[in-house]
């Protein structure tokens, strides 16, 4: 029975062999699944490991992949059973041999689809792109992006400058840190000088533009970007999400391309919930030990990562990778940050001729500019976690004047959104400057920042965008000041030869 058995062993391997020689073969490749697409990589379905992660791949039927390890120890398997009945295979007599020449115990399709029949298919969704071979350097690359294509400080800021109004400061400072970061991705340390990581902390009131700079800034170096929000995560074990799903976040922006997602940003808003409680006796399971999770991520490491998934479980591919050319933007409001700067500032106010008032600095809107560290070290963010942010920044309140040209001025302004909806109905829109000063005074008092000038323009566009479409002899709408305060209506102009 066991030279049986070895017999059945050797015919079966040497028939995965030939499948798996004849996969690169072109007739072979026509019978492939044609749904499959060609750049993403085959994943076992007992380990989950991906092709490139294993020896050998062989593809049983399209869709169900076993590796080489994985095979060998379902050979061993079946190798310590005793029996093939068990298994439910009988050999084949003589005759039978003559009339099938694929081996005394079948066909491989068979076995497979008795062994490995029950096993789930990965989804399209969980299969990272195949690496791209090595470019040579006589083909030309159509928008490359290395050190020769990459945009100095006072382009970047120059392009920023269409979409963002204001913050001038705060548009230099990240110019100049995601240019030096991106020289660092590039270097090839011939020299020994190791550079180190530029990861940003921006500072400022809600609606002032943290998220729309770090969307606009990735948009323009056309790299991946994801998104993530510092309150759901938590620390691993506990309901929540791990700080890894940052990363995973990032590989589904990158199209599951783990090559360009070692390269991207990642943005974790709403970073100063993560701060220590001061007043709880109970584990701090989504404050300070969320920030010891990121210590890792900010500094670099290479981290498993699921494909596909926010969590980690035996059904789910992991991927390794490298963090440590991923630049990370940290943001958040700060909300009292404020009272700990004016009370370090009020430190010297006494009375005497050198004294200050206490009051000094009430008034001032963009005191978030004179943070220090150990401001944000007295709200709670740990030093090890602020010494991995180097580069630390706030952003200014939104005035008036600001609140109108946000309005107005950037390529895809609010405005000119309307105006392009109007036109598709042939009418045009126009705002008077009254009505653009009574809207940024409105927004001013929501104390929301940009976010307000949007729903307020919704509220005074609603009527209109409604009664338009009804009638074909309406040429132009203006928006007055009487209008936006509710004590008018908007001035309609009727095309001519309408009555």
């Amino acid at each position: 029975m066991t030279d049986e058995l070895d017999k059945f062993n050797n015919e079966t391997e040497n028939e995965i062999d030939t499948v798996s020689e004849n996969k690169n073969d072109p007739d072979t490749k026509k019978e492939e699944d044609p749904n499959k697409p060609a750049d993403r990589e085959e994943v076992c379905s007992m380990c989950r490991r991906t092709e490139s992660q294993v020896k050998r791949m062989f593809v049983l039927h399209p869709g169900l992949c076993i590796c080489d390890d994985c095979m060998q120890k379902t050979m061993d398997t079946l190798a310590g059973g005793g029996s093939l009945s068990i298994m439910g295979l009988t050999p084949k007599n003589n005759e039978e041999e003559d009339n099938n020449k694929k081996g005394s115990f079948g066909d491989l399709a068979g076995l497979s689809n008795l062994i490995f029949g029950d096993l789930p298919t990965v989804p399209m969704n969980q299969r990272l792109k195949k690496k791209k071979p090595p470019v040579k350097k006589e083909e030309d690359i159509e928008a490359k992006f290395d050190i020769k294509n990459l945009k100095p400080p006072h382009v970047i800021k120059a392009e920023l400058d269409d979409y963002v109004v204001g913050q001038e400061r705060a548009k230099k400072v990240m110019s100049v840190a995601v240019y030096n970061h991106y020289k660092r991705v590039f270097d090839k340390n011939e020299d020994g000088i190791e550079l180190e990581k530029s990861n940003m902390l921006m500072i400022g009131p809600t609606g002032c533009g943290k998220t729309y700079m770090v969307k606009t800034l990735a948009k323009l170096l056309n790299v991946p970007l994801a998104i993530a929000d510092a309150t759901s995560l938590t620390e691993a074990g506990y309901i929540g999400d791990d700080v890894e799903s940052v990363l995973s976040k990032l590989l589904v922006a990158a199209d599951n391309d783990v090559e360009r997602a070692e390269k991207g940003i990642v943005f974790i808003d709403e970073i100063d919930k993560l701060a220590k409680k001061h007043t709880t006796n109970s584990r701090d399971v989504s404050g300070e030990s969320v920030q010891q999770g990121l210590l890792k991520l900010l500094e670099g490491a290479e981290v498993e990562v699921p494909v596909g998934a926010m969590s980690k479980n035996a059904m789910v591919p992991m991927t390794t990778m490298d963090t440590t050319n991923i630049l990370f933007i940290c943001g958040g409001a700060f909300p009292e940050l404020d009272k700990i700067i004016k009370q370090r500032l009020n430190k010297t106010s006494a009375v005497g001729f050198l004294g200050e008032l206490s009051d000094k600095y009430d008034d001032d809107r963009n005191i978030a500019g004179k943070v220090e560290l150990a401001d944000l070290r007295e709200f709670g963010m740990i030093p090890e976690f602020l010494g991995r942010l180097p580069v630390v920044f706030a952003l200014d309140s939104l005035k008036q004047e600001d609140m109108v040209r946000i309005l107005t001025q950037p390529k895809n302004a609010i405005l000119k959104q309307y105006k392009k909806l109007l036109s598709m109905d042939e009418v045009a829109l126009e705002f008077e400057d009254g009505a653009l000063s009574a809207i940024a005074e409105k927004a001013l008092k929501r104390d929301t920042g940009a976010r307000a000038l949007r729903a307020i323009i919704e509220e005074i566009m609603l009527d209109i965008m409604y009664e338009i479409p009804k009638d074909d002899s309406i040429g132009k709408v203006i928006i007055t000041e009487d209008y936006v305060a509710k004590n008018g209506a908007p001035q309609i102009i009727l095309r001519s030869g309408s009555n």
